[in-house]
C-alpha cells in the first residue's frame, strides 16, 4: 500500500472559545489538538505544530519609461506571534502508531500585545496554527487552522468620552465672482463608539450664498499601509445620510440627526504597517464650487459604553437618582385621614396600626419597609376625645393678669 493511503485524516482542532468560536485576545491561552487518523500501522519521524501571527502590507506601483512600464514592489512584514512545539520529537528515532485515531494536545501562551485580525486591499493581519507530519520516505503532510484575534478597545476612557467639535467655512465662487459665505459647525458627544450604536450629530449650517446647498454626513474608513517609507491609502464610506436642501440666505440646524454605525471592524492604531481609522465627515455641496468638508475623528471600539455613561459618574449624581425614585413613590396629594368613628370604637383605642393592604394602597406607592412606614404615618388616627385635661395647670402657676397692661 502507498504511504499516503495509510493516513486517512490529518487536521488541527482548536478548543472552543468565546461562544464556541475561535476568537482570542492577547494574553490568553491558545489550546487544541492535532488529530491523526491512520488506516494501518504507520511510522512517524516527527510531528511539530507552530502558531503564527503576521501583518503584511504589499502593493505595486507602475511608472512608464518610454514604451515600457517599470513596477516598484512595496512589501513590509510585522511578526506578532511565532511559537513552535514538537508533539513527537525529531531525535532520530521512529515512532510507530497503530491503526486508529490519535490526538496530540498542544498549548500556546499568546503575547499580551497583538493586532486585531484584518483583511484589506493592500494588506492583512492573520493568525494561524500549522501542523507538519514527517514520515520516512514520504513527503511532509501539513494541516492548517486559522483563528481570529480581537484586541479590546474600551471606549469608557476620558480620551474617547471627550466631545468632538469643529467648524469650517468656505467662500462660494463662480466665474471669479463671490457668491457668499457658507459655514458649518458640528459636534458629537464623544469620540469612541461601537458597531450598532447611533451617532447623534449636532450641526448648524449657515448658507449666506446665493445658491442652494445640500448638507451630507458620512462615516469614512481609512486604511493606511506603510512599506519602505511610503504610504498607500484606501478610503471607503461605511454609512451616510443626506439632509434637506438649504435655500440661499437660510440656516439649517441638526438637533441630533442620527447616523447608525454598521457592523465594521474596530480601529487598528498600534500596528506599524497597517492602520485602520474612522472619521465622521460633514459635507456641504455647493453648486459651482468645491465642496466644504468638516471631519471629526472617531474610534470604533469593542467594549460598549458603560450604562451610566462613564466610569467617572459621581456619587452625588447617583444619589440624586435614588431620591427621585423616593419622590415618585410618595403621592403628591396625601389622602385625608379616615373618619373618627370608623377608626375608634367604644371598646377602647387601637393599640397597634398595621400598614394598609396592597389592595387599598394608593396608586403609585411603592412597596417596601420604608414606604410602609410612610403609609402608616399618613393614616394614624386622631387621639381619643376627652373633656378632662390630662395635664392640668396648678393654681399657683396661674399669674393674675394686669388689667392696665
Amino acid at each position: 500500500m502507498h504511504p499516503f493511503t495509510r493516513v486517512r485524516g490529518f487536521a488541527v482542532q482548536l478548543d472552543g472559545h468565546l461562544g464556541g468560536g475561535t476568537v482570542y485576545r492577547g494574553g490568553e491561552v491558545l489550546s487544541g489538538q492535532v488529530v491523526l487518523d491512520v488506516a494501518k500501522r504507520v511510522k512517524v519521524r516527527a510531528l511539530a505544530v507552530c502558531a503564527r501571527g503576521l501583518a503584511t502590507a504589499h502593493w505595486l506601483e507602475g511608472k512608464s519609461v518610454g514604451m515600457n512600464t517599470i513596477y516598484s514592489d512595496y512589501t513590509a512584514f510585522q511578526t506578532y506571534l511565532r511559537r513552535k512545539t514538537h508533539l513527537i520529537p525529531d531525535n532520530g528515532d521512529v515512532t510507530v502508531l497503530q491503526a486508529g485515531r490519535h490526538e496530540f494536545p498542544f498549548t500556546f501562551q499568546l503575547p499580551e500585545s497583538l493586532a486585531t485580525s484584518f483583511e484589506g486591499k493592500h494588506g492583512s493581519v492573520r493568525y494561524w496554527v500549522k501542523a507538519k507530519l514527517h514520515r520516512p520516505w514520504a513527503s511532509v503532510k501539513k494541516a492548517k487552522k486559522d483563528f481570529t484575534i480581537i484586541e479590546p478597545i474600551d471606549i469608557n476612557t476620558p480620551a474617547l468620552l471627550a466631545p468632538q467639535a469643529g467648524a469650517k467655512e468656505k467662500l462660494a465662487r463662480a466665474w471669479y465672482c463671490n457668491r457668499g459665505l457658507v459655514s458649518v459647525s458640528a459636534k458629537i458627544d464623544r469620540k469612541g463608539y461601537t458597531p450598532g450604536e447611533v451617532i447623534p450629530i449636532f450641526a448648524e449650517i449657515d448658507n449666506c450664498s446665493t445658491r442652494t446647498v445640500v448638507p451630507k454626513a458620512a462615516i469614512i474608513q481609512t486604511q493606511t499601509f506603510v512599506a519602505r517609507g511610503t504610504k498607500k491609502q484606501k478610503k471607503s464610506v461605511v454609512a451616510s445620510m443626506v439632509g434637506d436642501a438649504i435655500a440661499a440666505g437660510k440656516r439649517e440646524v441638526w438637533h441630533g440627526r442620527a447616523l447608525k454605525i454598521p457592523p465594521v471592524g474596530p480601529s487598528i492604531l498600534q500596528c506599524h504597517i497597517i492602520h485602520v481609522e474612522y472619521a465622521l465627515k460633514v459635507c456641504i455641496e455647493i453648486p459651482g464650487t468645491s465642496k466644504l468638508f468638516l471631519e471629526l475623528p472617531l474610534v470604533i471600539g469593542t467594549i460598549p459604553l458603560h450604562p451610566f455613561g462613564s466610569r467617572t459618574s459621581s456619587v452625588s449624581s447617583q444619589y440624586s437618582v435614588s431620591l427621585d425614585w423616593v419622590r415618585m413613590g410618595i403621592p403628591e396629594e396625601p389622602e385625608a385621614p379616615p373618619e373618627y368613628s370608623s377608626v375608634v370604637s367604644s371598646e377602647g383605642p387601637l393599640e397597634t396600626l398595621s400598614p394598609p393592604s396592597q389592595d387599598c394602597a394608593p396608586p403609585g406607592v411603592l412597596e417596601g419597609p420604608f414606604f410602609a412606614y410612610i403609609q402608616e404615618f399618613r393614616f394614624r388616627p386622631p387621639p381619643l376625645y376627652s373633656e378632662v385635661d390630662p395635664n392640668p395647670q396648678s393654681d399657683a402657676a396661674i399669674r393674675p393678669r394686669c388689667m392696665t397692661c
